[in-house]
């Protein structure tokens, strides 16, 4: 979600230099093409087992002196936090603005809200108004690693057709039941009966369709997004790889029926979301179709 951030930084500030603090080991894997990175700056995600590694990354922040300095989460205490202890000349907390939501339909998207906040921000600073398009979610795979996903695919289907892939799993009550699942792959199979279907498995290898179809198993994330990236489409529900998904170009259907969708829904080039409380399973076979001609 840090990448359409990270590309509007680079859009306005081409020869800038820039370091990510976060928390966890994935954003390395994420922005491995990303040139203008120059450092990544990690937090343990459980900082008591990694009391030393904790305090070093905060003292390393706040070490540098920064041109600018962005909190890229509304609402993240600790962002504002790591914002306000940062050296830096200029600091954006990014706070919601009611102004710009009430001019902007999708301003209430997680990944979109700051880019919309640093503009306004950027304009009261002289610098001319962005009104270009926001940028997608992007974790940039290159042509091997495309082609590398392409292989794997065409190991599990010796066939033309094209592959629509599925995401079962989730976390929590967005985790649809075996049932919801079966029954909305019967009426895919009824709807698509020339396209293949994969299942893509979670780190736990479960499946909610009980392993009907053929399925594919990794716990890269590039080697996922590159997978993915030869779909296509894919089908999830509101979850972490649902983004990578979108962030892989291949247009992404999120499925939310507890989450707020206005603000965690897939966006790229022909990616939606539903409520499945709007809408029946036996009806979305339909969208897709209309997505896919």
């Amino acid at each position: 979600m840090l990448t359409p951030i990270v590309q509007e930084v680079t859009n306005t500030f081409p020869n800038a230099r820039i370091d990510l603090f976060v928390k966890g080991n994935i954003s390395p894997t994420i922005f491995k093409n990303y040139e203008n990175i120059d450092r990544i700056i990690q937090l343990p995600k459980k900082p008591f087992k990694n009391l030393f590694k904790y305090v070093n990354g905060w003292f390393m922040m706040r070490w540098k002196k920064y041109d600018l300095v962005i909190n890229s989460t509304h609402g993240s205490s600790s962002g504002k936090l790591s914002t306000r202890l940062a050296n830096a000349k200029y600091k954006f907390y990014s706070e919601w603005d009611e102004e710009i939501h009430l001019k902007h339909s999708d301003y209430q998207h997680s990944a979109k809200n700051v880019i919309y906040n640093l503009r306004k921000f950027l304009t009261q600073l002289g610098f001319e108004e962005n009104i270009s398009e926001i940028p997608y979610l992007n974790i940039k795979l290159d042509k091997d690693e495309i082609e590398t996903g392409k292989r794997k695919l065409s190991q599990i289907f010796n066939n033309n057709n094209k592959t629509i892939c599925l995401f079962t799993n989730a976390t929590g009550d967005k985790c649809y039941s075996e049932n919801w699942w079966n029954s909305f792959y019967i009426h895919l199979q009824s709807e698509f009966t020339d396209y293949n279907f994969v299942e893509l498995l979670p780190v736990e290898n479960i499946s909610k369709l009980n392993f009907k179809i053929p399925t594919f198993y990794s716990t890269d994330i590039r080697e996922m997004g590159s997978f993915i990236a030869n779909a296509c489409i894919f089908i999830a529900a509101d979850n972490g790889v649902m983004h990578l998904a979108s962030a892989s170009g291949t247009p992404t259907l999120g499925l939310f029926s507890v989450t707020n969708e206005n603000m965690y829904k897939p966006y790229n080039d022909k990616s939606f979301s539903v409520d499945t409380n709007q809408i029946n399973a036996d009806e979305i076979p339909g969208l897709i179709k209309k997505l896919l001609q």
